[in-house]
């Protein structure tokens, strides 16, 4: 499985370019929206996630659609510009919190 459901809504993935997990707000009332499909998901408008630290701006801006994640050229990490599938979710159940294992 590719998503993960959040405790308390949402969804999760993992992402290859920062090597760790994005939470997606997708509640009906919130701007994004998702297929529905752990497998090949799909999340509406783009996901920025923007880091601040002392030495640098950390910036991953991506389109995800059916299972693929698209970097948008504005990232700062090493999948700038490049088109990959996401990743199966690589931690085992129970192990990672905050995740409806169910």
């Amino acid at each position: 499985m590719v998503v993960k459901k959040i405790i308390g809504g949402g969804q999760c993935f993992y992402c290859p370019g920062c090597e760790m997990v994005h939470a997606i707000n997708t509640h009906p009332t919130i701007q994004w929206t998702y297929n529905n499909n752990p497998e090949k998901p799909t999340f509406s408008p783009s996901i920025l996630v923007t880091l601040d630290y002392p030495e640098e701006k950390f910036i991953c801006h991506s389109f995800v659609t059916d299972g693929n994640i698209q970097f948008l050229s504005d990232c700062t990490h090493k999948l700038k510009s490049q088109t990959v599938p996401l990743p199966q979710w690589p931690y085992e159940a129970g192990s990672y919190g905050g995740i409806d294992e169910e």
